[in-house]
């Protein structure tokens, strides 16, 4: 499979708005065998259970993550049933089968086609397949990938903020869920939608989340699979570090200054927690051989 002939981007779209604000690609992937219920049920079966979450899909958009039901149905009822159980569901790190390694890396190298000199070389490649019935919400949260959403069967619309908005998304949720990440589900206020991109997704549609946007979604009035692949650069590490740093910091009682405000304090940080993480990981071989 050509990566170019699976993906359509605008180069200058890419170029001018890669990881500072939403925007729309095209892929030929309606209708691959690899998205039909058989095969995905035949996936969810394969995957180890940490890598298949599923609950029920009717939530509120701010629903706190210890409130979020389940539908009782095990994993391969969901995906049977998926047309009228509403129920949510998601496939994660589904590059461990190698039928989806192989699209998976397809995908991102039509992604690394296009963005040639513009993004740093990828890691960590990951991919997510959400399944969802009708009328399903994922509630309001960020993720730390660089993210392309591509809508395979169904529709959906995202509603997704400017990631540099710290009125929707303050420093401190962010410095939270890169230091002690329980849940990406942030706390809402209706108030936010006011100020949100509201962007439908149609099949052979896809979209560009930067890392940590803010956003949440509802499906349309069918059941809707979505590819999400994903990948981290030595930017994105950098990133997660220096927002450890500063909830270190505040955690001593200081007020740090926001990541990305001070070239020279970034860099302060990054070179001091940074050899502190390499340290704590040298040691921690030796303090295991010790226990």
């Amino acid at each position: 499979m050509n990566p170019t002939t699976v993906l359509d981007v605008d180069r200058q779209v890419f170029a001018a708005y890669f990881n500072r604000k939403p925007f729309r690609v095209w892929h030929s992937l309606p209708g691959h065998p690899l998205f039909e219920l058989p095969r995905l049920l035949e996936l969810a079966r394969a995957l180890p259970e940490r890598f298949v979450e599923y609950n029920a899909g009717a939530l509120p958009v701010g629903v706190r993550p210890e409130e979020t039901p389940r539908t009782g149905l095990s994993a391969e009822e969901t995906v049977r049933r998926i047309q009228e159980c509403g129920s949510w569901m998601v496939l994660k790190r589904v590059e461990q089968d190698p039928d989806y390694g192989a699209l998976l890396d397809c995908c991102l190298d039509g992604i690394a086609a296009y963005a040639r000199g513009l993004v740093p070389p990828m890691q960590r490649r990951e991919g997510f397949i959400f399944l969802s019935s009708p009328g399903a919400v994922t509630p309001f949260h960020i993720d730390p990938e660089y993210n392309f959403l591509l809508q395979v069967r169904g529709t959906k619309t995202v509603s997704m903020w400017d990631p540099a908005d710290r009125f929707v998304l303050p420093e401190e949720e962010l410095e939270r869920f890169y230091a002690s990440f329980v849940h990406r589900n942030l706390p809402w206020r209706d108030v936010f939608q006011t100020t949100a991109f509201v962007l439908p997704l149609v099949p052979g549609e896809g979209l560009h989340f930067p890392v940590t946007v803010p956003h949440w979604v509802k499906n349309g009035p069918e059941v809707s699979v979505s590819f999400s692949i994903t990948f981290r650069t030595a930017h994105s590490a950098r990133r997660e570090l220096l927002y450890k740093a500063n909830a270190r910091l505040r955690k001593l009682g200081l007020k740090p200054t926001p990541v990305g405000q001070s070239i020279l304090l970034d860099r302060t940080k990054q070179l001091a927690f940074g050899a502190a993480a390499n340290l704590k990981r040298l040691l921690a071989p030796a303090a295991s051989r010790d226990a």
